[in-house]
């Protein structure tokens, strides 16, 4: 574990990651502090997508706003990521069958991958987010149809994870943070939580 981020953080109260992702769960530890998961109840289909980078900023604010409710003393931390193309938003794939569309639409073109992130803390409020650009080369059917197959993409938001086997073999070019691609932009993160000392002085 990361003693580093943990000692320059010394946040002021217990954190909690509002997400079931495990791939969040795993990017959190690498800023070495101890994290509670408790994942929110929101339906994500009662928000408005047409303004993608609002959505997933709404979205990770009301998962935050979700778990704080429940535990006031703590610090919650929401996220949510989207992916879009041609101005549609790709989230979390239905089925396999949307999950092959998808990764078809996403085939040898360039994407977006957005992640927003939300930290609440007595009453700070603070909300941002991050985009990176992700070039897919040429996908075959036999390749699409494996991955999706294998059940990978069913939890991931544009039916794909960069962090995955296959998933990684699909991406030729990236042109922002990885770690928004993957779900949780620690940088963002680890500045945000830095805020945090502002407010306890």
């Amino acid at each position: 574990m990361n003693a580093c981020a943990a000692q320059l953080l010394q946040l002021p109260a217990p954190v909690i990651l509002a997400s079931a992702s495990p791939r969040r769960q795993q990017l959190i530890t690498l800023l070495g502090i101890d994290v509670s998961v408790i994942p929110a109840a929101v339906d994500e289909d009662a928000f408005d997508r047409t303004m993608p980078r609002q959505y997933v900023e709404v979205l990770a604010q009301a998962k935050a706003a979700a778990v704080r409710r429940l535990h006031p003393e703590s610090i919650v931390i929401g996220a949510d990521t989207t992916v879009v193309l041609d101005g549609q938003v790709l989230n979390k794939p239905r089925d396999r069958d949307d999950a092959v569309r998808m990764l078809r639409l996403l085939s040898g073109r360039t994407h977006t991958v957005i992640t927003g992130v939300c930290v609440l803390w007595q009453k700070v409020q603070l909300v941002d987010s991050r985009i990176t650009h992700v070039t897919f080369r040429s996908l075959s059917e036999e390749e699409i149809a494996a991955y999706v197959a294998s059940g990978s993409p069913l939890d991931k938001a544009g039916a794909y994870g960069i962090q995955d086997d296959c998933g990684a073999t699909f991406v030729d070019a990236i042109e922002g943070c990885y770690y928004t691609v993957v779900g949780l932009p620690i940088a963002l993160l680890y500045r945000m939580l830095r805020l945090l000392r502002v407010f306890t002085r």
